[in-house]
């Protein structure tokens, strides 16, 4: 049986992001956020909830061994994959219709990369109707000009707790947390 209120969305988990190439690093602290990501997959199974995985085509240009999720994520079959070209999620690909169709409206989110694709995801889903727990430890990013990884990390997990339009909002908890136990109407 599966719960159709509730998925977990795995964003850019992809094998060259996470470990890097000849021109880009690898994210920040790739081993534990390999590991956190199938930790939340035993996590939604358990709870019976759906799987989904969103790559982005700008990575490895879209093809080959590097543009498929990390080897060492470990993806059950058929789960629903969305590719985007765009930073956002939902923009230009069919995951908000079917989240909508299986009338899903709490994501769980981890993946890639904090401060662009994560940050996007979470805030387009709290305007689109869905409430969101962002995994605190279960996403991850490359230093910048400015910042560490950790600091973008630890920013990002600050100002996306408690995010709200109105009706929706994320919070941010950690992956070894009860994920999949919604804690939302405790802040409503």
């Amino acid at each position: 049986m599966i719960v159709l209120n509730q998925a977990l969305l795995i964003i850019d988990a992809q094998q060259e992001l996470i470990d890097g190439n000849e021109t880009e690093n690898g994210v920040y602290d790739k081993v534990m956020l390999i590991n956190r990501i199938n930790l939340a997959i035993e996590k939604a199974q358990e709870a019976n909830a759906p799987i989904i995985c969103v790559r982005d085509v700008d990575v490895s240009e879209g093809e080959g061994a590097g543009f498929q999720i990390h080897e060492e994520i470990q993806i059950p079959s058929g789960v629903m994959t969305f590719d985007k070209q765009a930073t956002n999620s939902f923009h230009g690909t069919d995951l908000k219709n079917y989240l909508f169709k299986n009338e899903i409206d709490h994501l769980v989110i981890m993946g890639c990369q904090t401060e662009h694709c994560i940050d996007t995801a979470v805030r387009t889903a709290t305007i689109s109707g869905f409430d969101v727990t962002l995994v605190e430890n279960g996403h991850s990013t490359v230093d910048s000009e400015d910042f560490s990884a950790e600091q973008i990390i630890k920013h990002h997990n600050r100002v996306l707790h408690g995010h709200y339009n109105v009706e929706h909002f994320s919070i941010v908890r950690k992956v070894e947390e009860n994920l999949f136990h919604p804690t939302h109407d405790t802040y409503r």
